[in-house]
């Protein structure tokens, strides 16, 4: 984990300690002063000291921590891969110092920025979520950081036990989340807000200009729009070919020629990465998107041999090829995948992966910042990463940001733009099988936007917390149950039919307090698509860390703020096409100059459902065996027994959600590793500090008729 972390009280409770690592940071260990007691984080580099200090945690490259400063109190810190200019960062420090905090979150790449003028400290967190930010009252003021666990660590703090009882019954519902982590006492900013600390007092404030309800704002033209997609992708990939080249650290020597093992395959079984850029090729648009685009950019990689300075070096594409669960469609990729491969600019390697890469597989794991689904598949996706390069391009987060959540038809409704309904509702139709009826589909699909577009959003979410009081869950199975389904305000998430009515009628409480709040200045389709690529980017957050390789970097440049930014630009009317996406990053490429695609480009790609159950069926005992003494059971949220047979009758082919069983595993997972690990974050010539969570799972104090 690479994490930042620091501190604003009043100045009354600093002194000036020694200088380096260890003498700033010096609060005492209760907030008051004491002599000669220190904290700081462990393996920490000092970024600035007191009386408001900040440290970077982790293994950071050089070039991904960049300072400028215009003064004695007035600096910027940017983390992270940002192509901007040390001009352009100091015309963003003046800016931020007005309070244009925009500024500081529109270069291209992925990063944290943290501005501190005289005694005001502000940090921007991203549009996606992905680099979120944290922070919890200590000291007397505020401590921040972008990662939720070391706060923790530095409170002492314990379980949230309605934190997990909402993550897992809402995943996707910001009502019923709202600011809360797993750690009481931490909180979360959201997604596109910057945290702004003076003398300790905080406030959080937003960056993103705010449309109104009533009236809708103006839209881009397709074309116009489309261009700045490519643009901003364009940007991004090349924020990150013109960054310095990194090579891991050194490996164990190669033992020589495998029989059956080539130079990256034992390299990857080393443990390391290769060298330079690298890149997902499934065979899907996405990742097929960066790869040709890092491929084609002038420069290195993708420089062809004998031409140009730096000639020979190709990018690294890696295809995952699962033999456990083969099929046509997943047969038709690996053929697109080798088709795009052939090109001499890349470089393409296959990584086979049998039984011992399915979910659920291999049950061991790191202790991430937080519980997330990808805990059941990080070990299947090292297994893909270890064969790619030190910088790494993934595809994740371009469904989220590029398609249309179903919501999005009562958004156009609201519009008065029917029109564009009609081929929505008529794919929805097709793909609902021979049982949809393709002359009432439409109409029931124009009836569920209609209801949408005229529900309030208080009505929306009294609704969702009387469902969790008297549940009645249905399976959507098919295409069009689920977009039905999913047009709501809010909706269960598919792990609430196994919670128990105590930790469903705590969520619902949280829901009924968040409808008095004031709605948002979202349409409901906005507001579900913004959820639903919050809670990806957090998941996906959490596999950075579960899967993580050391001396390798994961770029995800769909959710960089800039991209982001450029997609939700897209009108309304072109995104609820079907097979938008593809058409989008086809007209991208296009223009980038890469027209000659393989047959079949765009196709939907291999769902995992098939590859989940197959893990499922796979590893049940070792599963059930987790849920014979379940720490989620200890903290009241299930029933043991009950998530013990939901198990067996999924292994079983029974058509049970397996996305909610993914997200009782994941954090049972999860606290388990918690509860397991020993230490803590901080250090210093304080007290001994005890570690997050050391009293273990403390079910919550529920009211009864006694008390």
């Amino acid at each position: 984990m690479r994490w930042l972390v620091g501190w604003s009280s009043v100045a009354a409770s600093f002194r000036a300690g020694a200088h380096g690592p260890g003498g700033y940071g010096t609060a005492g260990a209760v907030g008051e002063p004491d002599e000669g007691r220190t904290v700081h984080p462990v393996g920490a580099q000092l970024l600035w000291g007191d009386p408001d200090p900040l440290w970077a945690v982790g293994d950071w490259r050089p070039d991904e921590i960049r300072i400028v400063s215009v003064g004695a109190d007035t600096r910027l810190a940017v983390l992270g891969c940002c192509a901007a200019t040390d001009e352009e960062l100091r015309v963003g420090l003046f800016a931020a110092r007005g309070g244009a905090l925009r500024h500081l979150s529109a270069w291209p790449g992925s990063y944290t920025a943290v501005a501190q003028v005289a005694r005001r400290v502000t940090v921007v967190g991203d549009l996606a979520g992905a680099r979120p930010v944290f922070y919890t009252p200590w000291a007397g003021g505020t401590a921040y950081g972008t990662a939720a666990l070391p706060l923790a660590d530095l409170i002492e703090a314990q379980l949230d036990i309605g934190h997990l009882a909402a993550l897992l019954a809402c995943p996707d519902v910001p009502e019923a989340l709202g600011d809360s982590t797993p750690y009481a006492g931490v909180r979360r900013i959201p997604p596109g807000h910057a945290l702004v600390l003076r003398e300790g007092s905080r406030e959080i404030t937003g960056y993103e200009p705010v449309a109104s309800l009533a009236v809708a704002a103006p839209q881009l033209a397709p074309v116009a729009a489309v261009e700045g997609v490519r643009d901003a992708l364009v940007a991004a990939v090349r924020a990150r070919l013109t960054a310095p080249r990194h090579a891991p650290e050194t490996l164990p020597p190669d033992p020589g020629p495998v029989p059956g093992m080539g130079p990256a395959e034992r390299r990857a079984a080393r443990g390391g990465p290769a060298p330079g850029i690298g890149a997902d090729l499934s065979g899907g648009p996405a990742s097929a998107t960066l790869a040709l685009l890092a491929a084609g950019l002038p420069g290195v990689p993708g420089t062809v041999l004998g031409h140009g300075t730096g000639a020979g070096e190709r990018l690294l594409a890696v295809t995952f090829n699962d033999l456990t669960v083969p099929g046509a469609g997943r047969q038709a990729e690996l053929e697109r995948a080798g088709a795009m491969a052939a090109n001499p600019r890349l470089h393409h390697v296959v990584v086979t992966g049998g039984e011992e890469s399915l979910p659920y597989a291999d049950l061991e794991g790191p202790l991430t910042d937080e519980p997330g689904p990808s805990l059941i598949a990080a070990p299947r996706h090292r297994r893909r990463l270890l064969s790619g390069s030190a910088d790494h391009f993934t595809g994740s987060g371009a469904r989220q940001v590029l398609d249309a959540h179903p919501a999005r038809l009562a958004d156009l409704l609201m519009d008065r733009q029917r029109r564009h309904l009609l081929r929505p509702a008529t794919a929805l139709a097709k793909a609902g099988g021979p049982s949809a009826n393709s002359l009432f589909v439409p109409l029931t699909v124009y009836r569920a936007a209609r209801r949408l577009a005229r529900t309030p959003y208080r009505t929306g979410i009294e609704s969702a917390a009387d469902a969790l009081r008297e549940p009645r869950f249905d399976d959507a199975t098919s295409p069009l149950s689920i977009s039905l389904a999913a047009l709501s305000w809010t909706r269960p998430g598919p792990a609430a039919r196994w919670l128990t009515g105590e930790a469903l009628a705590e969520v619902s409480v949280r829901l009924m307090a968040s409808a008095t709040r004031p709605a948002p200045s979202q349409r409901p389709g906005q507001a579900r698509a913004s959820a639903a690529l919050a809670r990806y980017a957090a998941d996906h957050r959490i596999l950075e860390q579960a899967a993580e390789v050391r001396s390798q970097r994961l770029h995800a440049p769909f959710l960089d703020n800039q991209v982001v930014r450029a997609c939700r630009a897209l009108p309304e009317s072109l995104r609820v096409q079907p097979g938008a996406r593809a058409t989008i990053l086809r007209t991208v490429l296009s223009a980038s100059g890469v027209r000659d695609l393989p047959p079949g480009w765009g196709a939907p790609s291999h769902g995992p459902t098939a590859t989940a159950r197959a893990g499922l069926r796979q590893s049940v005992d070792p599963l059930i065996s987790l849920f014979e003494a379940p720490l989620l059971a200890d903290a009241g949220l299930i029933e043991a027994r009950t998530v013990r047979n939901a198990v067996r009758a999924a292994a079983a082919g029974e058509p049970l959600p397996l996305d909610g069983l993914a997200d009782l595993i994941s954090t049972e997972l999860w606290l388990r590793r918690l509860l397991s690990r020993r230490g803590t974050c901080w250090t210093g010539t304080a007290a001994p500090r005890q570690r997050a969570v050391a009293g273990g799972v403390v079910p919550p104090r529920r009211p009864t008729l006694r008390s």
